[in-house]
């Protein structure tokens, strides 16, 4: 495929996107991390990449150094806990396990799926349900997932490349928000 055939593609899939829903869900996330709240994130192969991505902008830094870190864990981030889990409880346990313990009313989890049937997300949404813990689902068409998510941005396309292109811009989004909404210290604006 030539990049410009490509590059169109992507444009599609951003085109498509629902921009009020991603307001809405960094709303969700500004909310949560007001009240005490931790993101968590989760996804497979690329998904997990940007799941990661995510959090490193949420406690580390988007745009502005003077931001104070919010809370946020990746739960596809740890090799032995993901591999402990694996082993003893089997692979579609390897999110679900860690919100058993971790999920409160209070926390958000946002799973990141292209395919949004993807086992361990399914799980990981279900234990979430059973938690309290509010969901966002950054997905392709939707699949079984998004009927488990509280909010799911879809992006209905065919192109997995696209879709995870379009799963950046929104994780870019969300950020934005998360860093437009915290107060900065000494900063009496």
């Amino acid at each position: 495929m030539r990049a410009k055939d490509h590059l169109a593609q992507s444009h599609a899939a951003l085109e498509v996107l629902d921009h009020e829903a991603i307001d809405r869900a960094g709303t969700t996330l500004v909310e949560a991390l007001d009240q005490g709240g931790v993101i968590y994130t989760c996804g497979n192969g690329g998904s997990a990449a940007e799941a990661l991505h995510l959090v490193e902008e949420v406690i580390g830094c988007y745009g502005n150094r003077a931001r104070p870190a919010r809370a946020a864990v990746c739960l596809n981030a740890d090799p032995t806990t993901l591999t402990c889990i694996a082993n003893e409880f089997g692979y579609e346990n390897v999110f679900s396990r860690q919100l058993e313990a971790l999920g409160r009313p209070e926390d958000v989890l946002i799973v990141l799926s292209t395919s949004g049937e993807s086992r361990n997300i399914i799980k990981a949404l279900q234990v979430a349900r059973k938690t309290g813990t509010q969901t966002i689902g950054l997905l392709g068409r939707g699949g079984s997932a998004a009927e488990l998510c509280d909010a799911a941005l879809l992006v209905p396309v065919d192109q997995t490349a696209a879709i995870q292109e379009a799963h950046l811009a929104m994780v870019h989004c969300l950020c934005a928000a998360i860093e437009h909404h915290t107060p900065i210290p000494g900063d009496h604006a």
